[in-house]
């Protein structure tokens, strides 16, 4: 973790965290990591904010989504595979497989960054909602995911 504290100009101090999240995907889908997040929300100490999440990777993208019916979910995968197909022959980018060009498309198509408003020391999301990685390559990878929360 590292801080960094910045002078407002009616001057309440503002903070600047930043940490990282490392994820071991097992293969296509999304991975729930609501809780990590909390966590290092947590552990920087601000309590009203705004928190980014970014992920280092071309073929993962990050997702606010539905956290209750895991079904949602496994509909979602299936509509990327049904939209991206791997193997595709349309594709020419094939150097880490049939399913690489597929993942950097799906990965084009969400997110690889989002951010959420912080209050009172959580997270602003709604009563369903769930922060996930999603991994769109079929093989398991190692996953970076880097957060900075601003706020006092």
């Amino acid at each position: 973790m590292v801080l960094c504290c910045l002078s407002a100009k009616w001057g309440a101090a503002i903070r600047q965290v930043f940490n990282e999240i490392v994820i071991q995907s097992k293969g296509p889908g999304a991975i729930d990591i609501t809780r990590k997040v909390c966590s290092c929300l947590a552990e920087s100490g601000i309590v009203r904010g705004l928190l980014t999440l970014f992920v280092r990777h071309t073929s993962a993208s990050l997702l606010v989504q539905e956290n209750a019916d895991p079904q949602v979910l496994r509909d979602i995968e299936a509509y990327f595979r049904r939209l991206v197909p791997p193997g595709d022959p349309l594709f020419k980018h094939r150097s880490e497989g049939p399913d690489d060009m597929p993942a950097h498309l799906r990965s084009a198509l969400t997110s690889t960054s989002i951010s959420i408003p912080v209050l009172d020391g959580e997270l602003c999301l709604g009563t369903w909602q769930g922060i996930y990685l999603y991994e769109h390559r079929d093989s398991p990878h190692e996953r970076r995911i880097a957060l900075q929360v601003f706020g006092d």
